[in-house]
């Protein structure tokens, strides 16, 4: 029997533990769905772990702790990294895309001196709550960022000893100039490519006039190659799932030091049309992970699909996950939040095509008001507990029902369940498998626990 610690509200009537089948041939997981305490358990022995033994004892020893843990991460976070969208136009029509035709077409778009001036802004607020030694981070996203290329690189030179910089293009116009200039500087750069068949990249990712990119993505794939801090996002669509792990495989002979493979986010029409059957897309998931696990046995060269690996180590040290949408209430207005070209201020980049999800504005409003305006609390008061479904549901704090945008926009309100659902249970039935057949550590990030600390460990039976 393994155990591994989570977390719940101290003082409160905890739950029992939770049976949550991993279909596994021998193991089964004991839940604890307050704190997401969990344990494996062989499926002769559940009876009598239920009943009492190491597993209830750790959680009772061990339980308030989970619950400080959990509650500090739910509801006591303060941003410290924004979403920067220098423009809303866009050089591409990709069919996914949560941003309006309209505003892609004849959006705002900053100039030199308004980004310098917003970066200026946010650093005077992040600095009045991180410490010195932490930087904040900004990633320029879009839209298309490199549209505002001459204003982004100009901001990141000015602010380069105050923030962490990253840039997420669609590669278009990312040149040779331009990877030079951001990768000397330590830039966190991302990439998107739906498929490694050029005829399947391009029936999603595409120009105006219909014409595709992926030779554009190509192009600067080889130009990246050897610089660690970059990754690559494949959007899982009805498009390219029979190509998911040929995806996988293109993704490491490259050379890619990191990959996502992102569910469609519905929040707008155009997804939905493109989004793939959530069962098929589970399939697709899996068998693409399962063959980052040969090419990673046959090389010894990992690829690690930044998505998955951070549901495992939301399994694994909740406090340890570096992505915040798969937690609830999820990161937008806790963790970060995102900046319009206008100075709009949203709890995140996808709802800056639903302008009622503004709660203020940079240049009119102080930050720390925003992020207690009414939009904002919508997102941010937004917890599991109250979705009907979630709020039974074992593993509720393995994906936090994701995603608010999508759930409103979709499904029709935030107390709705995001899309998905049976995907994401599928994704935490493998992660535990792979914990109780003892690969998980294979699709994690080398190092991924530095400074971690064990709180309760019960040994493997």
């Amino acid at each position: 029997m393994s155990a591994h610690p989570r977390n719940f509200a101290e003082g409160s009537e905890r739950s029992p533990l939770a049976v949550f089948d991993i279909d596994h041939p021998t193991h089964v997981a004991l839940v604890e769905p307050d704190t997401a305490f969990w344990g494996l358990v062989r499926k002769e022995d559940v009876s009598d772990a239920l009943a009492g033994g190491a597993l209830r004892d750790a959680f009772g020893e061990k339980g308030d702790d989970f619950a400080r843990e959990m509650d500090m991460l739910r509801f006591h976070l303060k941003p410290s990294a924004v979403y920067f969208n220098a423009t809303e136009r866009c050089n591409l029509n990709c069919a996914y895309c949560y941003i309006p035709g309209e505003m892609r077409k004849r959006g705002k778009q900053m100039d030199t001196a308004e980004v310098l001036d917003a970066l200026e802004r946010l650093h005077g607020y992040f600095r009045g709550h991180m410490p010195e030694d932490r930087l904040p981070q900004v990633i320029f996203h879009g839209a298309e960022p490199l549209l505002a290329r001459e204003a982004i690189f100009a901001g990141i030179d000015a602010f380069r000893e105050k923030f962490r910089f990253g840039v997420q293009t669609n590669s278009t116009l990312l040149d040779e100039a331009a990877v030079k200039f951001l990768t000397e500087r330590g830039v966190g750069i991302g990439l998107s490519l739906d498929a490694p068949v050029e005829e399947v990249a391009n029936r999603t990712r595409k120009r105006w006039s219909g014409e595709g990119v992926s030779d554009h993505v190509l192009r600067a794939m080889k130009l990246l190659d050897g610089y660690p801090g970059y990754n690559v996002i494949c959007t899982m669509t009805q498009e390219n799932l029979p190509y998911l792990t040929q995806m996988v495989e293109f993704f490491h002979e490259n050379r890619v030091p990191a990959c996502m493979l992102n569910v469609t986010r519905c929040t707008m029409p155009g997804a939905r049309e493109v989004n793939g059957d959530e069962t098929q897309v589970a399939k697709a998931f899996v068998a693409a992970l399962e063959r980052t696990h040969q090419l990673y046995k046959e090389t010894g060269r990992k690829l690690v699909v930044a998505n998955f690996a951070n549901i495992l180590i939301a399994i694994l040290a909740p406090t340890a996950r570096r992505l915040m949408c798969d937690i609830s209430p999820c990161g937008g207005g806790r963790s970060f939040f995102a900046l319009a070209p206008g100075g709009d201020l949203f709890p995140c980049s996808e709802f800056i095509g639903l302008p009622h999800f503004a709660g203020g504005n940079l240049y009119r409003d102080e930050i720390a008001d925003v992020l207690e305006s009414e939009p904002f609390r919508l997102v941010t008061g937004r917890n599991v507990e109250d979705i009907e479904d979630c709020a039974t549901c074992a593993i509720r704090h393995f994906c936090g029902s994701p995603c608010p945008a999508e759930a409103q926009e979709m499904n029709g309100g935030m107390e709705k369940k995001g899309a998905f659902c049976e995907f994401y249970k599928e994704q935490t039935r493998y992660a535990l498998r792979l914990i109780a057949d003892g690969r998980h550590e294979d699709f994690l990030w080398d190092g991924w626990d530095e400074g971690a600390q064990t709180s309760c460990s019960i040994g493997v039976g």
